[in-house]
């Protein structure tokens, strides 16, 4: 028996070593680095491990779907219009074959709007091949100037080489297995004295401030990449000191002291998690997304929060463009019809919800918003003060049915046959763009199941992430590719028929089937919570929520640009004339998908 007992006490004891050695590899390299930065550090973002972020990477979900062969068959044509890439390739496979592990890039002052960055990473290679990758950088900063003054300095041992032409300085060192640079050579001076052992004072680097061991608290234990900003620092910085006065919407940015963020991979999945310090914004319980009763199995965005009224409604003239300036509009009416802040609170709750339904027999989704009710009486007199302000000629009808009060008004969008209604009952207001889908959301709200929460779908994706106090968010984008596959796919094809020109650039007969895209898009999922010291958030999915909305402003913005490119004004009367020869070669070759990251 006490065999048995020494047995297990030291397959623990191996089991504690084991983890302790895993999180204190993965969690204290960042705190390494921190430890070679000055304390007064404004921003950092370092890399622990190329290879295996990289490794990680290509078994996630979003990379197996771009290496589907039907994706690559139909993206075959585009890519050949395409410029091919003779640097991305060759520089992450010299990245990869020095083992390159801690790489770093930090913005250590701003001094006269000059900012003094300093990076540096450790290798496994031998000293030519870093330097090799490190000359490469040095070319690309330099720019290819004829004009470069070289000089090596000797510090403590250590040659620090300095290339600069112009206002453009680089500057490297070795110091051991590592490789620092920076584009001040002062400022490697320090790194090297504290990377060498000479200066050991924990109170002069940044992994002795408070500020950043709080934020990196928040990280997890295992990430590819991690950033760290002191953003209260950085705005006294840039910011004029006019502006630092001035009322308006960077009101809630000044109040937020740092920022810490970190991406992971997790079974297949990416993993977003960010903190940012600052004090609570709006006081309040915990969300109880009490509409998801409404959300159905055809349910693919669902978004719960609270509003910050008091906010939003001081917001000055500036702020009245988008919804903001509906918002105004209401609370405009509102006031002049005497209806208070303090009213509309005692009538309605804080927390909201938005969420949107595409059944498969429908041509577009319907969109719904919600609040809770507080009181039924009161919300009804603020509906009914809103519906008699006239503006814009809008007309509002009130109706009752099963003891929900029904307000609409028909829509300038014909085509669409958009009614706006709101219903209101004892316990929720849902507004959306049509009676009926508003009506179906009532009846549904009244029964109290929810179809979206009972789904195996949302139980898992919901267990990925942390109990959610002040947001929540659920995006299923399989269901929003299988919709707009089915709506745009013959429209695509209606399009090729009348534009001949689309078969040169795409062949519209290998776009892949949405089977072969919906079985890599799982669920994405985010949860924001209040935890002490600042604001927590964590997405996860195929990709996260934060860079679902990044890519969805980039394709924004490029489609914007591609717009005024095309139409710079109007089209100039075409002239007959003789084509020119091209210049440019026949044709590039395309890179192969062995060429993505």
């Amino acid at each position: 028996m006490k065999r048995f007992q020494l047995l297990v006490l030291a397959s623990a004891i191996t089991a504690g070593a084991i983890w302790f050695g895993f999180y204190r590899s993965r969690h204290t390299s960042t705190v390494a680095v921190a430890s070679l930065l000055p304390r007064e550090t404004l921003a950092f973002i370092h890399i622990p491990d190329f290879n295996r972020a990289r490794g990680e990477l290509h078994e996630t979900e979003v990379y197996k779907l771009w290496r589907e062969p039907a994706v690559q068959d139909f993206l075959q044509k585009p890519r050949a219009k395409m410029p091919a890439s003779s640097t991305v390739g060759p520089t992450i496979e010299e990245i990869e074959s020095i083992g390159m592990k801690d790489a770093f890039v930090a913005v250590v002052s701003l001094e006269y709007s000059a900012w003094k960055i300093v990076g540096g990473f450790r290798y496994k290679a031998d000293d030519a091949a870093a330097e090799k990758l490190v000359n490469h950088w040095r070319a690309k900063t330099l720019g290819g100037a004829s004009d470069v003054k070289h000089e090596t300095v000797d510090y403590q041992g250590r040659q620090i080489q300095t290339d600069s032409a112009g206002i453009l300085n680089f500057s490297s060192v070795h110091a051991g297995q590592w490789f620092f640079f920076a584009n001040d050579a002062e400022r490697l001076k320090p790194l090297l004295d504290r990377a060498d052992g000479r200066v050991k004072d924990p109170q002069t680097v940044l992994s002795g401030d408070d500020t950043f061991l709080a934020a990196f608290h928040h990280m997890p234990s295992s990430y590819a990449a991690v950033g760290y900003a002191r953003v209260d620092q950085l705005l006294e910085k840039l910011m004029p000191a006019a502006e630092k006065n001035a009322d308006g919407g960077m009101t809630v940015v000044r109040k937020i002291q740092s920022f810490c963020g970190a991406t992971s991979f997790d079974d297949g999945k990416i993993r977003d998690t960010f903190f940012v310090g600052m004090p609570k914004v709006i006081e309040t319980g915990n969300l109880t997304r009490g509409s998801l009763s409404i959300a159905t199995k055809e349910t693919f965005l669902y978004v719960a929060s609270f509003l910050n009224l008091s906010k939003e409604m001081e917001l000055g003239p500036q702020a009245a463009a988008g919804w903001l300036g509906g918002f105004q509009k209401i609370t405009s009416a509102l006031a002049t019809n005497g209806v208070t802040l303090e009213e509309w609170k005692s009538a309605f709750g804080d927390e909201f919800s938005l969420m949107a339904d595409w059944p498969a027999t429908a041509r577009i989704p319907s969109l719904f918003a919600t609040l809770p009710v507080k009181d039924s009486a009161k919300a009804k007199k603020i509906l009914t003060t809103l519906a008699a302000n006239k503006t814009d000629d809008t007309e509002w009808t009130q109706q009752e049915k099963d003891g929900v009060i029904y307000f609409s008004t028909a829509s300038g969008a014909k085509l669409l046959s958009l009614s706006p209604t709101i219903g209101l009952s004892d316990r929720m207001l849902v507004a959306g763009a049509d009676a009926e889908s508003v009506e179906a959301a009532m009846k549904r709200s009244a029964a109290g199941n929810s179809e979206l929460a009972a789904s195996k779908k949302f139980k898992t994706a919901e267990r990925a992430l942390p109990t959610a106090r002040q947001a929540f968010a659920f995006v299923d984008p399989a269901l929003i590719y299988t919709r707009l596959d089915a709506t745009l796919r013959p429209m695509l094809f209606m399009s090729a028929a009348f534009l001949p020109g689309i078969a040169d650039t795409v062949d519209l007969n290998k776009l892949p089937a949405a089977e072969v895209i919906t079985k890599h898009l799982s669920p994405i999922t985010m949860s924001q919570s209040y935890d002490g010291d600042g604001y927590v958030a964590e997405s996860i999915g195929p990709f996260t929520v934060y860079q679902t909305l990044f890519g969805i402003g980039a394709a924004s913005g490029a489609a914007t640009l591609l717009y005024h490119q095309q139409t710079p004004g109007m089209a100039p009367i075409p002239t007959i004339s003789s084509p020119a020869p091209s210049l440019s070669p026949a044709g590039s070759p395309s890179p192969s998908p062995d060429d993505s990251p």
